[in-house]
């Protein structure tokens, strides 16, 4: 089976070669978006700095891990419907739609602040072939499902950084990850204000400590 052509010589019982091959044509991109999510969330794990370090680097690590098996998944059920999974770096290069992760070494609020949009963009192109694959396939539809129970949850977790006193996302209105991380700035230096008057407190608590 070549990469353009979809259509499989079998597939499972029921669903027909044709339709079996929408699914897979479904598919593919889903798996792509979701080995390029599991090495942008390890890129970001290296890459994060700044005072919540630990935080968002431990928090990531089970994400992948998780995003990994919805990879695996995905191309099981390519494989099943009778199709040829492309999980190759260069099959995800040639055929994904979006450009690779744009920020490199960065505090976490920058990197979450992107990352949100990334799963954004993940979640939004999962619902879309959830919604067609319903009508063909309801086992597909399944699995795509209980991907986004999971992503739409990250999300939330990654949320939870990025949102005000107000409850608003201080980076809401961004286009792009390089504006989504600018976005965050302001915060940051707020943040780092906070943190230096969190010192002096403990300074003088530690001083009254010696004191008593």
């Amino acid at each position: 089976m070549s990469p353009s052509d979809t259509t499989p010589r079998y597939s499972v019982p029921g669903l027909g070669v044709r339709k079996g091959g929408r699914v897979i044509e479904l598919l593919q991109p889903r798996l792509h978006a979701l080995n390029d999510l599991a090495l942008t969330l390890k890129h970001i794990h290296w890459n994060v700095v700044g005072p919540h370090f630990i935080a968002v680097h431990e928090m990531l690590d089970p994400q992948t891990a998780a995003v990994r098996s919805m990879a695996d998944g995905a191309a099981e059920r390519i494989s099943a419907l009778g199709g040829e999974p492309h999980g190759t770096p260069g099959a995800l290069v040639s055929e994904r739609t979006w450009d690779d992760y744009s920020v490199g070494r960065a505090d976490a609020l920058a990197h979450l602040g992107a990352l949100d949009l990334v799963y954004s963009g993940v979640v939004k192109d999962h619902r879309r072939a959830a919604e067609e694959v319903a009508s063909i396939d309801p086992v597909t539809e399944d699995l795509l499902i209980g991907h986004l129970r999971s992503l739409e949850q990250f999300q939330w977790f990654v949320r939870a950084h990025l949102e005000n006193g107000s409850g608003n996302l201080i980076q809401a209105g961004a286009s792009s990850e390089a504006e989504a991380a600018e976005a965050t700035a302001p915060v940051r230096k707020t943040t780092g204000k906070k943190t230096t008057g969190t010192k002096r407190t403990a300074k003088k608590a530690t001083s009254a400590k010696r004191t008593r």
